[in-house]
């Protein structure tokens, strides 16, 4: 894990790798549940014999947006800011979602600082690069630039 404690500190890991996280598993509770809550019920995702009969993929996958929505806890173990009065999930640059994520994949994240502008003397926007990888996948899952206000 890289901890950041300064804006200065920022700027010096610009192009290096933050950290890698955990191996979690992406079960069908965990996409039922998402699909819930999002209202997103499509059968390739939630009718289990259908996506092992009609799918290309044998099984159901995992939405893509439940994948992004898991940054924040796939990459706590990669970076954290130390110091900061204040850090926020202030946007996304860029989303491509690469790879489908098959139900009882294991998933982690790959984390990147990739630019860090200064808002003010005391803000600074962190763009992490994220890489979610899937175990035994070559192609990952999805990839997002990630941007963090962080206030110093």
């Amino acid at each position: 894990m890289q901890v950041i404690g300064s804006i200065s500190q920022a700027q010096s890991l610009v192009g290096q790798e933050l950290g890698v996280g955990d191996w979690v598993v992406i079960d069908q509770k965990r996409i039922n549940e998402f699909a819930d809550v999002t209202g997103d019920h499509q059968w390739i995702h939630v009718d289990v014999e259908r996506a092992v009969a009609e799918s290309p993929y044998g099984a159901p996958i995992a939405h893509g947006f439940l994948t992004l929505s898991l940054l924040p806890a796939l990459s706590k173990d990669n970076f954290r800011l130390e110091g900061a009065k204040l850090a926020i999930n202030y946007g996304l640059n860029r989303v491509r979602f690469l790879a489908p994520v098959p139900v009882d994949s294991h998933i982690r994240v790959r984390s990147q600082l990739a630019d860090v502008a200064a808002v003010d003397d005391s803000t600074v926007n962190l763009t992490v690069l994220h890489t979610i990888e899937i175990d035994g996948v070559s192609k990952p899952a999805a990839v997002a630039e990630m941007i963090v206000r962080a206030v110093y």
